[in-house]
């Protein structure tokens, strides 16, 4: 299917997606993860040609970010995926924003649902789909576990 990790086609950053503070605003960050998750859908078989034939889709049902390294304008990306676990309805994946100097300037860890948007309500992958999802697993189950999957967010206060 792809290598391991999948990895993008590289994307440059757009000029409204500078902040005030001359570097990538937040939001943006997402937009960038989305895209490299776009191009992987299309791998295993989502994607708008998917939605229109079987109604059925995928959402996000939570991601995390952790910002590493600022990027400017001009900067070229490229964002990697990895596939940690999945069932019949969830995929649990990791991602990294990949300069193309070699630096990690973010990473994010996400969780899918495939979605019937009928109802919508969270169902089964059909089962071409869901044969697709582990042959891509199989790739990336001897990856090492990414350092920063499953982190938490809190503030550590002393005893």
């Amino acid at each position: 299917m792809s290598q391991a990790p999948f990895i993008s086609s590289l994307m440059k950053l757009e000029k409204g997606w500078i902040d005030y503070n001359g570097h990538l605003n937040m939001a943006y960050y997402n937009v960038l993860f989305d895209r490299g998750v776009d191009e992987i859908w299309s791998q295993i078989g989502f994607g708008a040609d998917y939605l229109a034939a079987t109604g059925c889709t995928t959402f996000s049902a939570e991601f995390h970010v952790c910002y590493l390294k600022e990027l400017h304008l001009g900067a070229k990306v490229r964002a990697s995926f990895q596939l940690l676990d999945y069932d019949e309805k969830r995929i649990h994946f990791y991602q990294e924003l990949i300069h193309e100097d070699g630096w990690i300037s973010a990473t994010g860890e996400g969780m899918g649902l495939h979605i019937d948007q009928s109802g919508p309500k969270v169902t089964a992958m059909p089962n071409n789909v869901l044969k697709n999802v582990a042959t891509l697993f199989e790739s990336h189950k001897s990856l090492a576990r990414p350092e920063r999957a499953g982190r938490q967010m809190g503030i550590p206060h002393k005893a």
